[in-house]
């Protein structure tokens, strides 16, 4: 136990992330028009050296700070470093978006860096009005990034619904954290788990708080039925912010829900095994309905989005089978999230790409792109194999890992379910590649895509190629050596776990 001021130094990298979102914004304010792409790489440049900073300062730290409001361990390293190496492919990935479609580009990149800051503290958090602060740091940062290309109709439609989506279920934790607070009188998880523990008969506001606050992190992670805001925001944002959405704040939601789970309600074992089997039936409809739906989509982003939702299905299977007994169900919850996100990176960085040349969005467009984008096509292809958990890609791996714990801490039918959902993804995948690799070139307005976007016979730009090559190694590499970041993620694991 410390004191307020005791060890401050350990949230170095917090102070300093503010601080490169402040000097951002700051820069901007001087550099001319035509400079304003340096403010991308200032922040690339801060992101990779607070990475380093991270490492070197926090590294085999235990600690908790403020009287047990946050955690300084190997699991709140391992997910600091994610986050900020997610932000630095997220920033590479929409330099060119943000320069041609985008306005004011210094408050995109400061306002990425300021959610990135509410991830790092949501997966320090031990308490929840410390967690509920930082989840809406990302969030206002997010509703505000979904509404940037604000001179298109779908763009304003969709960050509303968002914001009104994104308050209603803000209220719903919040609420349900009060009537915790109000029944057991602790907000900490540790105190949490020992409230319920301790509970010897059924408090009906005690459960209904705890449902509440999982209904709020429902909606963020959008698992069915909380899912409604996802299609519509995934398709009226800006690209780079969808992709954003997919993968870094769906990445930081999940590390909140395990270290909930895992300090708050796993060591309750009883109420645990109680609970779930609501995330057994969350995760069952969710896999489902986010795959099934997918099948129907002819835009890539409502695609996507759908996929994500069934992603989101696998993740909660994970988190179903956690016990204080085996740490396999977090790591392999870990292990998919890196997986995910690397290979949805990929998978976004190409239709990025795709969309910078052609500025078209449907399935359909994408015929023909094998022909004068090969490289852009592989790319695409390897993203959406390891999607569908095919061998020698990350997914594989990452399913493999993840299902294996499921199964082995006995809910059998659970990865049987998760199995199958995979193989309903792997058609409207196949179905994407069928347009890239086998259906000719689509004409507009009686010209072929190629004549009418000359851009299809140039290569992508030299931070897209980075991003699909560096992302192309690391699904390769996480499919056949996966060792290195299994190392890392059993001490992040036992970290939470103690």
């Amino acid at each position: 136990m410390t004191s307020l001021t005791e060890n401050l130094d350990l949230l170095t990298p917090e102070f300093a992330l503010a601080g490169l979102a402040f000097l951002v914004f700051a820069v901007d304010l001087f550099l001319p028009e035509g400079k304003k792409g340096y403010l991308a790489w200032i922040s690339i440049a801060g992101l990779i050296a607070l990475i380093l900073v991270s490492l070197v300062m926090l590294w085999d730290e235990d600690e908790t700070l403020y009287d047990g409001l946050l955690a300084v361990d190997a699991f709140a390293l391992f997910f600091k470093v994610f986050f900020m190496g997610i932000g630095v492919f997220i920033i590479l990935s929409s330099v060119d978006f943000v320069e041609r479609r985008l306005k004011h580009q210094g408050e995109f990149y400061g306002l990425l860096l300021f959610s990135i800051l509410g991830m790092n503290v949501m997966a320090q958090s031990r308490e929840l009005l410390t967690a509920y602060i930082a989840l809406e740091l990302l969030s206002f940062s997010l509703y505000v990034l979904a509404a940037y290309a604000k001179d298109t109709a779908v763009s304003n439609e969709s960050a509303l619904k968002y914001i009104i989506v994104g308050a209603v279920s803000s209220a719903i934790l919040l609420y349900g954290v009060s009537m915790v607070y109000s029944t057991i009188g602790v907000t900490k998880f540790e105190a949490i788990a020992v409230g319920l523990e301790l509970s010897t008969e059924v408090s009906p506001a005690l459960w209904v708080g705890v449902g509440l606050i999982l209904v709020g992190l429902m909606f963020k992670v959008s698992a069915v039925p909380f899912h409604m805001w996802a299609p519509d925001v995934y398709e009226g944002a800006p690209y780079p912010v969808t992709a954003y959405l997919a993968i870094g704040s769906k990445a930081a939601a999940f590390a909140l829900i395990l270290r909930l789970v895992g300090e708050g309600f796993v060591p309750a074992t009883e109420r645990w095994e109680q609970w779930q089997v609501v995330f057994a039936v969350l995760a069952t409809v969710t896999m489902l309905v986010g795959n099934l739906v997918a099948l129907a989509q002819k835009n890539l982003k409502r695609l996507l989005a759908y996929s994500s939702i069934g992603h989101a299905g696998f993740l909660l299977a994970g988190i179903t089978a956690m016990s204080f007994d085996s740490s396999l169900p977090s790591n392999g919850v870990m292990f998919y999230l890196v997986g995910y996100s690397i290979t949805n990176l990929v998978v976004f960085a190409a239709i990025i790409s795709f969309f910078n040349m052609t500025g078209k969005e449907m399935i359909a467009d994408l015929g023909g792109l094998a022909d004068h984008q090969p490289f852009l096509a592989a790319c695409l292809a390897m993203g959406l194999f390891s999607l569908a958990g095919l061998p020698i890609f990350a997914g594989f791996t990452m399913k493999f890992y993840l299902f294996t714990a499921v199964a082995s801490e006995g809910y059998l039918w659970l990865a049987a379910v998760a199995i199958f959902a995979s193989l309903i993804s792997l058609y409207y995948y196949l179905q994407i590649l069928r347009q890239v690799y086998i259906e000719p070139t689509p004409t507009e307005n009686g010209v072929a895509m190629i004549e009418a976007h000359p851009d299809l016979t140039k290569p992508p730009s030299l931070s897209l190629l980075a991003v699909l090559a560096f992302g192309a190694g690391a699904i390769i590499w996480l499919g056949i050596y996966p060792k290195p970041l299994i190392d890392a993620i059993e001490a992040a694991s036992r970290a939470l776990l103690n």
